[in-house]
């Protein structure tokens, strides 16, 4: 019986320390490469706003690891800092930002396996507030995956804080619902505001009325379809996404865009090299 007992704790503690190995392997962070003026694109316009890569639900260093490499492997931008932030809102770092050129900030939830997207809400406030405070950032761009842009876009529009002293730039959703009530099969019209009962949703959208938006922001809102469809990518409706005009059409400032990836799931819309080179013309084209 003691030997039964002896095997199964050295079972199960094997178990563990493997979940933790692999836990660690995938929150380690892609590894940063810095720019050289040498090596600058003609066809690049490098800029000191800095770049928050958000990962969705479940999402981690695997999320942005192709992303990152391809564009420092082409000296198109450079990964400077890893921001991790645990359930509890401690926050820990690797690297700097000090106004780089076309800075990537890695974001990293310990644990995003929830089943609301909430607690990382509250995680993401804080690693936005640590960003300003710490770095004294006042623009940025966003590069948000699934609900990290559903994350992204509750925690700025409920922070009257980080709308004072954060101005958004440019903002990439990639896959992101911002309104999970309606069907699937319908086509976005702006009237399904009053047909929505998703309650988050209301609240994003008399949050964005109240916005006082006295600056031009661009949004870019990307969406797959999987072979086969024309309504989804496999995870997320387009008509989850498409519900992100709604909010936008208050402020006239506000430049949308759409755009909708044939043939392209919800995994690839941050891992097709296509969408890789339309996502670094948004953010750094050279007019």
């Amino acid at each position: 019986m003691k030997k039964s007992l002896k095997i199964a704790g050295i079972s199960i503690g094997s178990l563990v320390l493997l979940a933790f190995g692999i836990q660690g392997f995938l929150l380690r962070g892609t590894p940063g490469q810095s720019l050289s003026p040498q090596n600058y694109q003609d066809k690049v316009e490098y800029s000191s706003v800095p770049t928050l890569l958000i990962p969705g639900w479940g999402g981690s260093t695997i999320t942005y690891n192709k992303m990152i490499k391809y564009y420092q492997q082409k000296n198109i931008a450079q990964k400077v800092l890893t921001i991790w932030v645990a359930p509890n809102g401690r926050i820990w770092t690797e690297g700097n930002f000090h106004g780089q050129k076309n800075a990537l900030i890695q974001v990293l939830f310990t644990w995003n396996y929830n089943g609301t997207y909430h607690p990382q809400i509250k995680q993401l406030t804080t690693v936005l507030n640590y960003l300003q405070k710490h770095y004294h950032m006042q623009k940025i761009n966003v590069v948000a995956h699934s609900y990290g842009g559903t994350e992204f876009i509750h925690a700025y529009m409920g922070s009257k804080y980080l709308q004072d002293h954060i101005r958004l730039n440019k903002v990439v959703f990639l896959g992101v619902p911002v309104e999970e009530s309606l069907s699937d099969q319908l086509k976005y019209r702006y009237h399904l505001v009053n047909k929505s009962t998703d309650k988050n949703f209301h609240q994003l959208f008399l949050e964005m009325k109240n916005w006082q938006l006295n600056y031009p922001v661009e949004i870019y809102n990307l969406m797959g379809s999987e072979e086969g469809s024309k309504t989804t990518d496999g995870s997320v409706p387009h008509i989850q996404s498409e519900m992100l005009k709604s909010l936008v059409k208050i402020h006239p400032s506000i430049k949308y865009h759409q755009k909708v990836y044939p043939k392209t799931t919800h995994f690839q819309l941050h891992h097709r090299t296509k969408i890789l080179n339309n996502i670094a013309n948004i953010l750094w084209e050279r007019n």
